[in-house]
């Protein structure tokens, strides 16, 4: 027989979980989404296209009764980058790591921010908030004028409503969302909102934005869980695509992205959090199956994001940075080829080579 090995430093917050969802985090629901069947919604829940091992409740319990949590700081003292520039002319592509998902994109006169984060902390406002380890790399007052927000998925490290509003009040971004997210930021006053399924596309600016398949699952509380889309998001330009993974696991979906819009310039992808990795390996890639969908994708640059900003996993705050350089080295990617920049810090990508 097998025992269990229980970690009573995480017995309570196991506890307070169990009574927040059972209890107070039905009121954080949004309302669900309403619309025709598809391949990947049932008229009532969305669903992955790849059969993927839900994780419920008591998943998410039996992890916290086992865990072993990794040491490490509680917060780096990281100072700011510099100010971005207020704009990058034609042809040219400038990444800015700001922290977790979030990255200033700029690139033909036009200023992306994806999944914008400048709390200090992100949930419910509740004990199950999540706390920043490294502050946002650039300072919020510093950001050039922000003309569209990219929203992978609803989950409150990538729809932090707070960040939101500050936006919409300096600088009204049209904000693209997955489907059945919108009533969500219609709810908290934010409107200049385009909701997108898998496949569909917009331009804005003289920017063509689609919206991608990811391998992920959508909730903000205990009743809502899948009734919004979860994305990526693949932006064209002149000089090649730019791709934006958003939470995602490993899937066919790589695939049939690069079969639609070739190589890719520049890619932006997850590679955490990586431990238990039977529990987040369904919806989060790590720096491995990272360097696969750069490989698979052909991408020139790819950049690496989700990771070192909050502690979500058992893996040391810098365990997923760790994986990626190992894997890298075993393939021979070169560091110019996958690039891992501090927060603030960005790059240059230049023109895909055709």
């Amino acid at each position: 027989m097998h025992s269990i090995i229980i970690n009573y430093k995480s017995l309570l917050a196991a506890v307070i979980i169990a009574i927040a969802l059972m209890t107070g985090c039905s009121s954080f629901s949004t309302a669900p989404y309403k619309g025709n069947t598809s391949d990947h919604f049932d008229g009532e829940q969305f669903h992955n296209t790849e059969s993927v091992e839900s994780k419920n409740f008591f998943h998410l319990l039996y992890w916290f009764l086992t865990r072993t949590e990794s040491a490490g700081p509680v917060f780096f003292h990281s100072p700011y980058g510099e100010k971005p520039l207020e704009k990058i002319g034609n042809g040219e592509l400038r990444a800015t790591l700001i922290g977790h998902a979030t990255v200033l994109l700029q690139f033909d006169n036009v200023n992306i921010l994806t999944d914008p984060v400048w709390s200090e902390s992100v949930g419910p406002g509740t004990l199950l908030d999540q706390h920043r380890t490294r502050p946002p790399g650039i300072r919020f007052e510093d950001l050039p004028n922000i003309d569209i927000v990219l929203l992978s998925h609803n989950h409150y490290d990538h729809s932090d409503i707070p960040t939101l509003k500050r936006l919409a009040e300096r600088f009204n971004p049209v904000m693209l969302v997955p489907l059945g997210e919108k009533a969500l930021l219609l709810e908290n006053g934010l409107t200049n909102v385009i909701e997108l399924d898998w496949w569909q596309d917009t331009t804005i600016l003289n920017s063509k934005i689609a919206m991608v398949p990811a391998h992920h699952f959508t909730m903000r509380g205990i009743e809502d869980r899948n009734t919004s889309l979860w994305s990526g998001y693949v932006i064209e330009t002149e000089q090649g695509p730019i791709y934006f993974a958003g939470d995602t696991g490993w899937g066919d979906h790589f695939r049939k992205i690069h079969e639609k819009f070739g190589k890719m310039r520049l890619s932006l992808l997850p590679i955490g959090p990586v431990n238990p990795r039977g529990f987040m390996a369904p919806v989060h890639i790590d720096g491995i199956e990272a360097v696969k969908a750069h490989l698979v994708l052909e991408s020139q640059t790819s950049m690496a994001i989700h990771y070192g900003t909050f502690q979500q996993g058992d893996d040391g705050i810098n365990e997923p940075l760790e994986v990626l350089i190992r894997e890298m080295k075993k393939k021979n990617i070169k560091k110019s080829e996958f690039r891992y920049p501090f927060n603030g810090k960005y790059i240059d990508v230049e023109p895909l080579k055709r």
